[in-house]
């Protein structure tokens, strides 16, 4: 099986006239991978997912397929099925009409497509509902419909437009599940655009994050999670407590100094390249442990600090804390809620404190 350079990036860019949306995008994406592109709103992800399947053309760079150049072959060219957000449906075609639209343009014969559309539906769940349209459907019937519409024509590489976003909570959660079984099973390259981190992390083999139009890490849902390569990804998968620490490098340590918030410590720079003076930390709320001041003593690597309870939710299965730590505030998860007012320690386990250059340095 062709497991590296099945599908290629190479110096990809685009432009909507003066600005400039993508740039420089270099990646590879291996036969049955499935990768999920994740940003928020604006970083360039859907545009990338529309220049792969030829929709619109880069200002730069080339694509490549097997390592054959598609880069301005038309989209029916190329080997690929997109599945749109709104899923796209003839509203006057039935099921079955709409899951062979596709085969229909290209020409295969009525014996064919019925065989094909019988198979995808018994694939998908939608025996039954061949006669049914659009608006007689669920949004998760619905989703499949679409899905069973860009299998049908058998593609190499399927393209998903935030294909999920549609649906209510619950079935979204089934659905993606059934999704991803449905691409290894098949075997087939999947390329699925999200902003939602979760679905992200459970569906992809690959997680490649956008930022203003670049790739800012790339990696297994693992790597993103917990070695995120700049505050930018470290925010963007959940580290969004924030706290300016000073310190300097001292072999293959970091010296904390004391701060107004901050006792003094060590942490390892497990190959950070950190400057000496100001640094940002970041830290998940998950991550913090919360302990009533008196009784706090410190036993593991990691960083302490003081501060006190301002506010106090329940968000269902532990306690949502906002705690002032000098002049910042930052949210920290207990399984006890502490009363507001009260004086406490937080304690950041060593891996879970992310450490970056400050902007200032």
């Amino acid at each position: 099986m062709e497991r590296d350079g099945f599908l290629e990036l190479r110096g990809v860019a685009s432009r909507y006239g003066s600005t400039q949306v993508l740039s420089d995008i270099d990646l590879s994406i291996a036969k049955g991978e499935f990768v999920a592109l994740l940003g928020s709103s604006g970083c360039g992800k859907t545009t990338l997912l529309r220049l792969l399947a030829g929709f619109i053309s880069p200002s730069s760079g080339e694509v490549k397929v097997r390592h054959r150049d598609v880069t301005h072959l038309p989209p029916d060219k190329r080997g690929m099925a997109l599945v749109f957000q709104s899923y796209a449906l003839w509203p006057h075609m039935t099921v079955a009409q709409n899951i062979g639209y596709g085969l229909k343009l290209k020409g295969v014969a009525r014996a064919e497509i019925a065989s094909r559309v019988s198979a995808m539906q018994a694939m998908l769940g939608l025996e039954g509902l061949e006669a049914r349209k659009p608006q007689a459907l669920s949004g998760g019937q619905r989703q499949r419909v679409a899905l069973g519409r860009a299998l049908a024509i058998d593609p190499e590489i399927l393209l998903l437009d935030e294909p999920l976003s549609n649906l209510d909570a619950r079935i979204r959660l089934s659905v993606r599940h059934e999704l991803r079984a449905l691409q290894k099973r098949l075997g087939i390259t999947a390329i699925h655009v999200t902003h939602d981190r979760e679905e992200a992390m459970v569906m992809a083999d690959r997680i490649v994050i956008l930022n203003a139009g670049r790739i800012a890490q790339h990696g297994s849902p693992e790597e993103v999670y917990n070695r995120p390569a700049s505050a930018f990804v470290a925010a963007f998968m959940g580290a969004e407590n924030v706290l300016s620490l000073n310190g300097h490098p001292d072999g293959d340590a970091f010296m904390l100094q004391a701060g107004p918030a901050n006792e003094a410590t060590t942490v390892q720079l497990a190959g950070r390249h950190l400057l000496p003076g100001a640094v940002e930390a970041r830290f998940r709320p998950e991550a913090a442990h919360l302990f009533a001041k008196e009784e706090f003593l410190p036993r593991r690597p990691g960083v302490a600090f003081r501060g006190e309870v301002l506010a106090v939710a329940y968000p269902g299965g532990h306690w949502r804390h906002v705690v002032r730590l000098g002049d910042r505030e930052i949210m920290a998860d207990a399984p006890q809620a502490f009363s507001p007012g009260m004086r406490v320690a937080v304690h950041v386990p060593a891996e879970s404190l992310f450490l970056f250059n400050s902007p200032t340095s």
